[in-house]
């Protein structure tokens, strides 16, 4: 597993990056605040159908400080965007959070009301798509979309307004690298490869200096060259601004390379939390083995690779176990049915589990692997 890439730093007052900087290493677990930025306690989440009730997540505990980099991982449907897109107030209509609470700087989003989330987003709590040309104006410049995020935060940001709001916007895109951000600027989406828009989500999403960004599979549909590159910038852009960022992805070895701290969700529950090579040298949910056993690995070869058992359960289901990983885990008892465990997010390493795996090889579960990293990583 190697580090997180560090060779890219953003100028404090501009200029495309020069050379590589000094290595920049993960946070520190002696620097995490005492009072993290983000504290999410018992959050759960329904949506609610024509064909039934979905539930979707179910008591979500964990916690971000500020200055780190966190990955939310887990198979496509375990409830990682919902949560995302929840905390900021931006689910469809059919959601309903049942219980919980996110508490973000001493305020609870889920009790704030829609002007005061408006507010916060864009300026305090940032967020990029998945897909940067559904995300962006197709018929709208990019330099005006994002003198348009300047513009709304401007009062309350204090910021001040004698500078050509089209000044800032070209700085922004020079802060993400994007070539001759003069010419760029009044570019159509169209007329951007999907690289450089994903630029451009990155500097609307920065424009404001947010203390906490949500990156959304920030990758997708990227080449392997673009994607180290966006995730270069997108990481040292937070590591220079000390901003706390949230990494969804079902990438283990982008997780791998990149985060601090990594939290796995399954199925609407969030299951493990650990520092990434704690994670990595000694998973302890069968899951999380699960989910390593079938990633490739530096030594591995196809037919060691072992995909996890079974499907993500109907989350429609009346009847889901207490554990939704029960009906796909050999060391599942009656207790995992009926109890469900709770995973304290106060813990440096922390398993929602009864039977988590031990340091002694267990017969009914896979060895963990450590996902090979994209050579564009190296």
């Amino acid at each position: 597993m190697n580090p997180p890439r560090s060779d890219f730093v953003a100028p404090p007052q501009g200029g495309a990056p020069s050379g590589p900087a000094e290595p920049v290493p993960r946070l520190p677990l002696e620097k995490a605040t005492a009072v993290p930025l983000l504290d999410v306690r018992d959050f759960s989440l329904e949506f609610r159908t024509r064909s039934g009730t979905v539930w979707a997540l179910e008591a979500i505990n964990f916690q971000v400080n500020k200055g780190e980099i966190v990955g939310l991982v887990g198979e496509s449907g375990s409830g990682k965007s919902v949560l995302s897109y929840a905390m900021l107030g931006i689910s469809d209509r059919a959601a309903k959070v049942t219980s919980g609470s996110a508490v973000f700087g001493g305020m609870d989003l889920l009790k704030a009301d829609e002007g005061t989330l408006a507010n916060l987003r864009g300026r305090e709590i940032s967020m990029i798509f998945q897909s940067p040309r559904t995300a962006l104006n197709p018929i709208r410049p990019v330099g005006l979309q994002i003198q348009d995020v300047l513009r709304r935060h401007a009062a309350a940001t204090g910021a001040d307004l004698s500078r050509s709001l089209k000044d800032r916007a070209v700085q922004a895109l020079r802060e993400v690298a994007i070539a001759d951000p003069e010419r760029r600027v009044n570019a159509y989406p169209f007329e951007m490869s999907g690289g450089m828009c994903q630029r451009v989500m990155i500097a609307l999403a920065l424009a404001c200096r947010p203390s906490l960004l949500v990156a959304d599979e920030p990758t997708t549909g990227l080449d392997v060259t673009t994607q180290a590159a966006v995730m270069d910038l997108i990481t040292g852009l937070a590591r220079v601004r000390n901003m706390a960022t949230i990494f969804i992805t079902h990438d283990l070895a982008l997780a791998a390379d990149y985060c601090d701290r990594i939290i796995v969700m399954h199925a609407g529950h969030a299951v493990e939390s650990a520092p990434t090579e704690a994670l990595f040298a000694r998973p302890q949910h069968p899951y999380t083995a699960r989910l390593m056993s079938s990633t490739p690995g530096e030594h591995s070869s196809i037919a060691s690779l072992a995909p996890v058992p079974g499907n993500l359960p109907d989350l429609k289901r009346s009847d889901l176990p207490a554990c939704r990983f029960a009906e796909r885990c050999e060391r599942a008892t009656d207790r995992c049915r009926s109890e469900r465990p709770v995973l304290d997010p106060t813990q440096i390493h922390s398993v929602a589990c009864w039977h988590p795996l031990t340091s002694e090889p267990d017969a009914g579960s896979a060895p963990a692997n450590k996902p090979t990293p994209d050579p564009a990583h190296a």
